[in-house]
């Protein structure tokens, strides 16, 4: 018989004692009429923090409501049960309030009384309105006659995985008590700190009687694990008895950080003497507040709180919280919610329940157990209502969870808190309070996530690492990939005993650190075969090994697996054949510009002429007479810009213009050319069939690969080349021997490798080189596991050695190149392409059908002028014709200038003659009479 199914008959036969005798007198089943008394409950535990306020602010709410005119002529009645803060009596309790009149329980206080009382409410279909259980799993579809009316943990765990994410931290060590309240509340930040890529890496249950040994030795535990990151999820009477413990054994110094729910932020609130002893230890801690937006109802009832504990001498002196809000809206909210249900025809009615009826238990009789008729419509309506008090809007989403759930982040600093920010579920972490961001649209991205400076434990403001190396004696187990070729790079020597560039960088790194590593470095492979790393890097994820060192290049592939550091050697794939010489030909000179080039260039310079010839031929000599002469002008001054010699002198503006353009991308042109040519005859001396990846992949010949090498799946895969032309070789002897006897003989046409691995095999063979480009990037770093927080620091360290010149020494001491290397680097020749020179000759072409625009201008101008200098008797009727126009631009400027104004002192000639000539003028009319 499980667990449940006792639970549920113990419940059952407790429903039986109690109900016996249940009478269903006072309101009848036809009775519509609003009765003077509605009987509700409250189940609290009068000695704990929220308790004891919890109860004033009940009292406080119920007169409020019956002196207010919600509900008319009709008065709440309250009846309070001390459930002791235990499960058992809690349930005694909530029977006891089962007199056949009660319409709703306000309570209980505690998750744990929560999960058993919650049954006997479903059962006799009681609403139950708890302010206090927090507890996610206190679903409806488990408990459907429950109603949350405070925050559910879910988004205070959403909140803490938040701040973890901000501050950048990944594991966590989560103190909890060890009951309903705290094994779910854990369970639900587990699950929040997944979906953020963070993780619980210890658990540390207390036991909920509280026993000083048995916090001391969970808290031991912790202390020896790796995170220094601790959740404190505790009850706010016990839980600074947790930080004493810490405080004794040294784990709230700097270093540490401790994240705690918002029991800590209610028993400052509540309590104002608390011991200094217990301020200290808590010192540095963050905490949450349930975030309660500030209004006139708010401030009504925080100022008049003195008031109302003067009438218990119980709570004399206790602070309000959070939880004292709540309970005092819970109250307001059941008084709408009944309001409500009579205007909508409810009325206060129990009856048996048919399921039970006429059934015995021994000498129990359960034919007397009585529901509430109209339990469901109130549960409907109070689910529905939507009105503000003194903690904010209260209206319920489709989960049953309060709208708007926010939480304010504290800092404890001195005596009290600083908060440092908010969080709410619209838009995360942020230093503005969530009602001014719910009129903006909700902003979740990281760079949006904000909150204020934070004074860590130790009185410290930097931000903790939040991880240590752990305390149990256990040495970093570390791969080292055993090499069987360039020992340069990585060598082992014997068990203990590694050494190489590889090695050297890791330890450089390791001694930049500001703590101690310990570890162990383990030989992984045979030393026969290269041992192949994707194994290692799954040994890794196995957590086999805790981090590999040595040429672990960086793909995408093996991202998905660890994580890597930031590379220290810059690595790419690349494509070594067999070279031979070039041998100097007659038109080597032709090499540095490519076809394209040379048809352009030629093309331009007659362009050029052409344009010069147009702009100077009517005011320049040298650029007219016979037609013969005059082309042959045209293409000794194009050709002769190139040597800057030409003989023709530019006289109009737009020519040299046209010109001053010209030479400045002939010096450009020129200057290229001459430093491509030097670089062919002297440096570029390499040739191979081979001119890259390309030719590879169209080829059918076979292509070799380091054994081991990620550039066998990379070739099949990205570039589609057959598994079967790819040949694995072992050693650069291998590579060598492979390359010369080629495809004929059984070798290969081309090795390809990283060029970390090229460049040493290079080193001491001329007769092979890297030909074409490198055709994929990537790098070399140190693999961890993954969201280890030391391949963040190793990166951190790397980074250094870098800026301080270490990285390099180190790599000239092992990886220093002879003169052979770099004859061999390349064998392509780098020859001027057009697409290098497109913008100087866009530049030229602009610059000369601009000046031929402005030169047609000015000619259509002067031609208009001149044809109207010319004689009316020898220009005819009709207008000049395009022979006259090209006449007109052929002759010298000069001599139209001269015939135009010889013309025009005629014409004044003239009339100056035809008026001295002219007769007398008569005046009147002589037919006038």
């Amino acid at each position: 018989m499980g667990l449940c199914t006792i639970m549920h008959k113990v419940l059952f036969v407790a429903v039986m004692v109690f109900s016996n005798g249940l009478s269903s007198n006072g309101i009848g089943l036809n009775d519509t009429a609003r009765p003077k008394v509605v009987k509700i409950g409250a189940l609290l535990n009068f000695n704990t923090t929220v308790g004891k306020v919890a109860k004033v602010a009940i009292e406080a709410a119920v007169e409020d409501v019956n002196n207010s005119t919600i509900l008319g002529e009709t008065k709440l009645q309250v009846t309070m049960q001390d459930t002791e803060n235990s499960s058992f009596l809690g349930m005694l309790d909530a029977l006891s309030l089962m007199d056949g009149e009660t319409v709703a329980i306000i309570g209980p206080e505690t998750s744990a009384t929560a999960h058993v009382v919650s049954q006997i409410a479903d059962e006799i279909h009681i609403p139950m309105l708890s302010f206090g259980a927090t507890d996610p799993t206190l679903s409806s579809l488990q408990y459907p006659f429950f109603v949350r009316t405070t925050q559910n943990d879910l988004f205070q765990m959403a909140a803490i995985a938040e701040i973890i994410d901000y501050y950048g931290w990944r594991d966590v060590t989560a103190i909890y008590v060890d009951d309903d309240h705290g094994r779910n509340g854990i369970a639900a930040l587990g699950d929040k700190l997944a979906e953020r890529r963070c993780r619980i890496s210890h658990k540390a249950p207390i036991s909920p009687s509280l026993s000083r040994e048995n916090i001391r030795n969970e808290l031991k535990t912790a202390n020896s694990e790796e995170s220094r990151i601790f959740v404190l999820l505790a009850h706010a009477d016990w839980g600074l008895e947790v930080f004493r413990v810490a405080q004794d054994i040294g784990m709230t110094g700097s270093g540490y950080v401790w994240l705690v729910t918002d029991w800590l932020a209610s028993t400052f609130d509540t309590n104002s003497s608390i011991s200094p002893e217990a301020i200290g230890g808590v010192q540095g801690a963050i905490t949450l507040r349930m975030h309660t937006p500030d209004s006139q109802q708010k401030t009504k009832f925080v100022s008049g709180w003195s008031k109302l504990i003067t009438r218990d001498k119980m709570v004399n002196g206790t602070g309000l919280n959070t939880y004292g809000l709540y309970a005092y809206d819970t109250v307001w909210l059941l008084a709408y919610g009944i309001d409500a249900f009579f205007k909508q025809g409810g009325n206060i009615s129990f009856s048996q329940d048919p399921k039970v009826t006429e059934q015995h238990r021994g000498k129990l009789k359960v034919d007397e157990v009585r529901i509430f008729n109209g339990g469901d419509l109130l549960l409907h309506i109070i689910l529905q209502v939507n009105t503000t008090g003194v903690a904010g809007p209260i209206k319920f989403d489709s989960d049953r969870n309060l709208i708007h759930p926010a939480y304010e982040v504290m800092n404890v600093n001195g005596k009290g808190f600083k908060r440092i920010g908010y969080w709410s579920n619209y838009s995360g972490l942020s230093v503005v309070p969530p009602e001014t961001l719910y009129t903006k649209p909700p902003n979740r991205s990281s760079l949006s996530q904000e909150l204020e400076s934070v004074i860590w434990p130790g009185q410290t403001k930097q931000k903790p690492r939040g991880w240590v190396f752990p305390e149990n004696g256990r040495q970093l187990r570390i791969a080292v990939p055993n090499h069987v070729i360039y020992h340069e790079l990585v060598s082992v020597k014997g068990a203990d005993s590694f050494s190489g560039y590889c090695i050297d960088v890791f330890t450089a790194a390791l001694s930049s650190l500001p703590y101690a590593v310990p570890y162990k470095l383990h030989a992984f492979g045979n030393g026969i075969n290269k041992p192949k790393i994707s194994e290692l890097l799954q040994l890794i994820e196995a957590d086999v090994y805790d981090a590999a060192v040595g040429d672990l290049a960086i793909t995408n592939n093996r991202t998905r697996i660890v994580d890597f550091t930031q590379p220290y050697v810059e690595s790419g794939l690349v494509v070594v054949a067999p070279v031979q010489k070039l041998n100097s030909n007659s038109l080597a000179f032709l090499r540095p510009f490519t076809p394209m080039m040379w048809l352009v260039t030629g093309i331009f310079f007659l362009v050029v002429g052409v344009v010069v010839w147009i702009l100077e031929h009517r005011v320049n000599d040298d650029f007219r007479g016979p037609p013969k002469r005059q082309i042959a002008t045209i293409i000794w001054f194009s050709f002769s810009t190139l040597f800057f010699s030409h003989k023709q002198n530019t006289v109009s503006s737009l020519g040299r213009f046209v010109l001053l353009i010209w030479l400045f991308v002939v010096l450009i042109l020129n200057s290229s050319y001459t430093a491509s040519l030097t670089s062919i005859l002297t440096v570029e001396q390499l040739s191979s069939p081979i001119k890259g990846i390309e030719s590879l992949v169209t080829s059918n010949d076979r292509i070799g690969f380091q054994r081991g090498s990620f550039a066998e799946n990379y070739l099949a895969e990205e570039y589609n080349i057959a598994r079967s032309r790819l040949v694995a070789l072992n050693s650069d002897e291998d590579y060598a021997k492979a390359l010369k006897d080629g495809p004929q003989k059984g070798g290969v046409a081309a090795v390809i490798d990283e060029r970390a691995y090229i460049e040493l095999f290079l080193s001491t063979r001329c007769d092979f080189s890297i030909v074409g480009q490198e055709f994929s990037k990537s790098g070399w770093g140190f693999a961890f596991p993954r969201d280890s927080p030391l391949a963040v620091d190793m990166s951190a360290a790397i980074l250094k050695l870098s800026e301080g010149g270490e990285l390099q020494r180190i790599h000239d001491k092992w990886l220093q190149r002879s003169p052979c290397s770099s004859e061999g680097a390349k064998e392509s020749i780098n020859r001027l392409h057009l697409k290098s020179f497109w913008g100087l000759f866009l530049m030229c072409g602009v610059a000369c059908l601009l000046a031929l625009l402005l030169y047609l201008i000015k000619i259509l101008w002067k031609f208009s002028n001149y044809s109207e200098d010319t004689e009316p008797s020898s220009r005819g009727t009709s207008s000049p014709g395009l022979q006259t126009f090209f006449s007109f631009v052929s002759e010298k400027e000069a001599d139209i200038t001269s015939r135009s104004k010889k013309r025009r002192m005629e014409r004044t000639s003239k009339k100056v003659r035809g008026g001295d000539e002219s007769p007398n003028c008569s005046f009147g009319n002589s037919n006038e009479v």
